[in-house]
Parts: structure tokens; C-alpha cells; sequence
């Protein structure tokens, strides 16, 4: 005869409390998942948690009766295992059990997103355990439930019982909020969750682009100093929810935790550059301004040693930023002495962001609790921050049009003022000017002739010649016409300086002067002194014989002087030149003409002197 549904029911009843009673005394209590319904379970207080410092232990291990009974049971019912900067691996065992007649779902969410590595042990219908291996180190495609925490959906079959197994360890500080959702209510919270996430990066979306467009309108640097800091601030914080995408730059998943140690480094380096330019510490605290400097320069350099060793440098990277938060605030309160306008403003807005930033550390260090003002601290900080930082930049932009408007009513006073006076002098002021420009003139006349003249001897100097041969040498290039060049030297000029003086010196060059003035005397020729008792002549279309031609006329006219030296071999005053002609072209240079004359004027002194020799 079949048994009836209520002995059925009975019989289930019974065989459940046996297995209660037959229940290990070490193991915890099996929570019921059968009445979850629109709340979530803290499973806190349901787990067994066995440290494994070696971090070798595996599912086999732990379910030694010598390793299952070193489970602690006696945990506290908090939102969350807080177990702070650890090395060890950490083993759950959770215990669960439907009571009711036929098999439920059930979602098990760990809230953290910044958990290194996770393995889960969960048993199937034919009661193995399958494994499933996550974690923030691991590619976002490990995990089984796309959502930025990690969810483990779980079947529990009728009027059973199973026992779960998490292996969890971190390279930073390890937090664990374990819950039970039914999947009706997970899917809600999710909901709602992803809505909250939502209206944070929608809000920073908003600031950046609100301040890259002043940047764009201002050309003001600090706007562009804190589009970097609210960008780096949203990367890092996408970063910490398990938001960004599933990349892996340089083989390291872009969501782990040193990309998330990295991204804070930048955004706080960042933020201590925007604090110096909107507080103008520079100037307003010059000691202090090297330690937010130096501050920068570690920040930079923070992300080597995360990459290297992210486990070793956590703890400390942790009291590093609460340092800052201190520095930044003790910043603000000192500008703020000073009557720095803009420092109000960042200490209200970066005491926001500062107090969420030290919740979230310390929740990382396992001295606060799991809640949201712990969780979401540093995220709900940013997005009042920037709010009021909005206001603080619009206040800035408003000062700054307050006092363009002030300089500007300033100006227009004074151009006022100066057409008035303009107006009331104006023909003492022409008159004025008008003599001015005529003194000016015959002024600028002189010292034009002075500039391109030779003291001396009255000819033109070096710089006039080297104008007029780079002028000549293109407008030969470009007619196709020769170009000749003379370098004149008197010969013996030293005995003759040293033996009749530098006044007698000085009034020989100028007699060679004059007469080679006398002698190249073409309008479109060029007599110049060239430097000491050197001379040159330069002739436009003139080739090499007519070169030759005037070079011969210059000696036979100095000879003519007759100029007494008793120190030369001739008796009397004479000079050796070294003449070229040319044609120029655009393979060759105007130095090249000068070196070609110079060694033409080098042979015509080898030979003897008192001649001419071509180059």
C-alpha cells in the first residue's frame, strides 16, 4: 500500500534531525536556505574559517577529520570576515541544508571584488565537488556570474544537505562579505547596485567633460590638472568595483589589484599637482610645496614596486595614502589661515573624498566594518568632491571674469584719461614729435653711416663688406655674371708700426685707404677695410683680367705714394694682393671666394710682395 504524503513528509522530518544529531560538534550549524526571500543571509556566522599560512592545503586536506575539526565555528555575525593584510590563504566551510520538499536555487555573492584569488568547491547532482577557480588576478571570464562581484549560483536539492568550500587569499588586505540571496532578490539588489554605479560614473563623465570644455574656453592649466585627477580617480574606481574591461595589458588582467594600487597612485600624484595650483603653495607654503612634490615623485614611482611586489608594498601603500589625506587636509587648513579663497572650497570638498578614502583603508585593514559608508566610502567622497569642486572652479572662473571685467573698466579709466590729455596738448605733443623724428632720423642717418663705415681710414668696414658680397654673390648667381674679389695687405706693416709709431701707422692706412678709393672707383665697386692693414676691393662683372687689371693698378698706385719705410727691402710702403674671379653658382660660396683670394694673397707674399697674384 503506498505511503501516504504525510508520512512521506514525516519520515523526511525524521531522517533530517538524525542527521542533525549525527552532525560533527566542530562543524557549524547547517543554515536552512529554504525561507530566503526578499533579504539577503550574512553567512558569517553559519562558516567554519581555517587559516592556511603555507597556502597548500587543498579540498582533500581540509576534509581530514584532523583539518576539519581546526575549523573555527564560533564566528561573529558581522556583514563581513574582516582579516586584514595577510598572506595566508583562508578556507570556508559552509554548511547548508533545504528543508523543503523540492529543490531550490540559491546565489552565493562574495561583495568584494578586490579578492586576489578564489577557488569554490560546490557539489553537484552526483554529489562531486566541481571546482571553480576566480578572482580579481584572474581574467573577468573565470567568473561564472557576469556581475563585478564574484556569484557562485548554487542548487540545493530537496530535503538535502551539502557543505560548500571557499579557498580565498589577496595581495592586499582580505575582507570577506559572504551572503545567500534567493535569485528573485539578488536580481533586484543587482539592479539596483549597477543603478548606483551608474549614477557615480555618470556624474564623473559629467565633471570631466564640464572641465575639459573650461580647459578648451580658459587655456587654464588647473583644469586640465584636474580632468587628470577626476580621470584617474574614475579609472581607479572602476578598477576597485570590478567595472573595467576584461583586458590583460602586459599579461595582468587590467581589473587586479595592482592595476587598482597603480590607478590610486596616479590619481592622489594627480591630486597633490591640483592642490599646488589651486592653492598656490608655491608661493603661499614654499617648504611644504617640496614635500607635496616629493610626495608626487614617490607616487610615480609606486607602481614599479606594486608591479614587482604588490603583496610586500600593500600595507604600506595603504598608511601612505592616509598620509596624504592628512597632508592634504593640514594643506588646506594652513591656506585657509592665509585666507586663500580657493582652499575653503578643497577642504570641504577633498574632506569628503579624504573621509571616504580613509574608510575604505580602513576597512582594507580590518579595522572598520563592512557597511556601505565602508565599501562605497571612497566612491560616495568622489562624487561629492566633485560636486562641490564644480562649485569651486565655477567660483574661480567667476572671480577671474570679476577682475577681467575690474582691469578692464581700469583700462578704459585710463585710455580715457590719456585722450583727454592727448586732446588738451595734442600740438605740443606733434610739434614735439616732429622734431624728435627729425633728430631721430639724422641720428639713425649717423649711426647707420658709423655702423657700416670704418673709423679710421673713412672706407667701408668689414660689415659692410660682408653684406654687400653676400648681396652681390646672389645677384651674380642669378644674372650668370662674374664676380671678382681682391685681399690687399701691406707688406712690413709691423716694422713700419713699430718703428714710426701708431699715430704714423694709422696715417699710412689712411693714405692706402684714399688711394684705393682713387684707384677702384666704379660706383658699383667696393673699397673696404678688412681688418688691421688688410684691404678689399670687390668689382661686380668684372672677370679675371679685369681683376687682374685693377689688382695691377692698386700696387702701381700705392708704389706711386712713395710712403718712406726704411724697414722694407724696397724703401718704401707697398702691398701684396691676392685677386679671384668667379662665376658663382649654388655649389659654391661666397666664404669659398675669400679662402681662394687669401691663399692668392699668401702666394703673392711667398714670391716677394709688391704684386698681384690670381687665384
Amino acid at each position: 500500500m503506498p505511503v501516504s504524503r504525510v508520512s512521506q513528509q514525516l519520515i523526511a522530518s525524521l531522517l533530517l534531525a538524525l542527521s542533525l544529531l549525527a552532525w560533527p560538534t566542530w562543524a557549524a550549524a547547517p543554515l536552512d536556505a529554504a525561507g530566503l526571500q526578499d533579504q539577503p543571509v550574512s553567512l558569517t556566522a553559519f562558516v567554519g574559517l581555517l587559516e592556511d599560512p603555507e597556502r597548500r592545503l587543498t579540498l582533500a586536506d581540509v576534509q581530514r577529520p584532523e583539518l576539519a575539526a581546526r575549523f573555527k565555528t564560533d564566528l561573529p555575525a558581522t556583514s563581513a570576515l574582516g582579516l586584514g593584510f595577510t598572506r595566508s590563504a583562508y578556507w570556508l566551510r559552509l554548511p547548508l541544508r533545504n528543508s523543503s520538499a523540492s529543490a531550490v536555487q540559491r546565489m552565493l555573492a562574495v561583495e568584494n571584488p578586490r579578492i586576489s584569488h578564489i577557488q569554490a568547491y560546490i557539489p553537484n547532482a552526483q554529489g562531486d565537488y566541481q571546482a571553480l577557480v576566480t578572482g580579481c588576478d584572474t581574467p573577468a571570464s573565470t567568473k561564472v556570474y557576469a556581475n563585478r562581484n564574484f556569484i557562485f549560483p548554487i542548487t540545493l536539492p530537496a530535503e538535502s544537505e551539502q557543505v560548500i568550500y571557499l579557498r580565498m587569499e589577496s595581495s592586499i588586505g582580505l575582507s570577506i562579505p559572504l551572503q545567500l540571496w534567493a535569485p528573485e532578490a539578488f536580481h533586484a539588489h543587482e539592479r539596483d547596485d549597477y543603478f548606483g554605479q551608474a549614477w557615480y560614473f555618470g556624474i564623473a563623465t559629467a565633471m570631466i567633460l564640464f572641465n575639459l570644455m573650461l580647459l578648451v574656453s580658459l587655456r587654464d592649466r588647473i583644469y586640465l590638472l584636474y580632468v587628470v585627477f577626476a580621470t584617474c580617480t574614475f579609472a581607479t574606481l572602476a578598477i576597485k568595483n570590478g567595472l573595467a574591461p576584461d583586458l590583460l595589458p602586459a599579461g595582468v588582467p587590467l581589473n587586479s589589484n595592482i592595476f587598482y594600487y597603480a590607478g590610486n597612485s596616479l590619481a592622489l600624484a594627480a591630486m597633490l599637482l591640483f592642490m599646488r595650483r589651486m592653492l598656490g603653495t608655491q608661493q603661499l607654503l614654499p617648504r611644504t610645496d617640496r614635500v607635496v612634490l616629493a610626495m608626487v615623485v614617490v607616487y610615480l614611482l609606486t607602481p614599479v614596486a606594486y608591479a614587482i611586489a604588490l603583496p610586500l608594498f600593500s600595507k604600506a601603500a595603504i598608511l601612505l595614502n592616509l598620509a596624504t589625506a592628512f597632508l592634504a587636509i593640514a594643506v588646506g587648513v594652513a591656506a585657509a589661515v592665509k585666507r586663500q579663497r580657493s582652499a575653503y572650497f578643497f577642504l570641504g570638498a577633498f574632506a569628503l573624498l579624504m573621509f571616504g578614502g580613509a574608510m575604505t583603508s580602513l576597512r582594507a585593514m580590518g579595522v572598520m566594518p563592512t557597511n556601505l559608508f565602508t565599501v562605497d566610502g571612497l566612491q560616495l567622497g568622489s562624487a561629492l568632491e566633485m560636486l562641490l569642486l564644480a562649485f569651486a572652479l565655477a567660483d574661480r572662473y567667476n572671480v577671474m571674469r570679476r577682475e577681467k571685467a575690474r582691469v578692464r573698466e581700469q583700462l578704459l579709466h585710463a585710455q580715457q584719461q590719456l585722450v583727454h590729455t592727448l586732446q588738451t596738448s595734442e600740438r605740443e605733443l606733434e610739434q614735439r614729435v616732429a622734431e624728435r623724428t627729425e633728430e631721430l632720423q639724422v641720428l639713425n642717418s649717423k649711426l647707420e653711416t658709423l655702423s657700416l663705415t670704418d673709423a679710421l681710414t673713412g672706407i667701408a668696414n668689414r660689415r659692410r663688406f660682408d653684406d654687400l658680397l653676400t648681396q652681390e654673390w646672389a645677384r651674380a648667381q642669378r644674372i650668370g655674371a662674374p664676380l671678382a674679389l681682391a685681399i690687399i695687405d701691406v707688406d712690413w706693416f709691423k716694422p713700419y708700426n713699430d718703428n714710426y709709431g701708431h699715430p704714423a701707422g694709422d696715417a699710412c692706412l689712411r693714405q692706402i685707404a684714399q688711394t684705393l678709393a682713387a684707384t677702384v672707383s666704379r660706383s658699383s665697386d667696393l673699397v673696404a677695410r678688412y681688418g688691421g692693414e688688410e684691404f678689399v676691393f670687390l668689382a661686380p662683372m668684372t672677370d679675371a683680367a679685369g681683376g687682374q687689371a685693377m689688382a695691377r693698378k692698386v700696387v702701381q698706385a700705392i708704389t706711386a705714394l712713395a710712403l718712406p719705410h726704411a724697414y722694407s727691402p724696397l724703401g718704401h710702403v707697398s702691398v701684396s694682393l691676392g685677386v679671384v674671379s668667379v662665376q658663382p653658382s649654388a655649389e659654391q660660396t661666397p666664404q669659398a671666394l675669400l679662402q681662394r683670394a687669401d691663399a692668392a694673397l699668401y702666394q703673392a707674399k711667398s714670391q716677394g710682395r709688391n704684386q698681384a697674384v690670381s687665384g
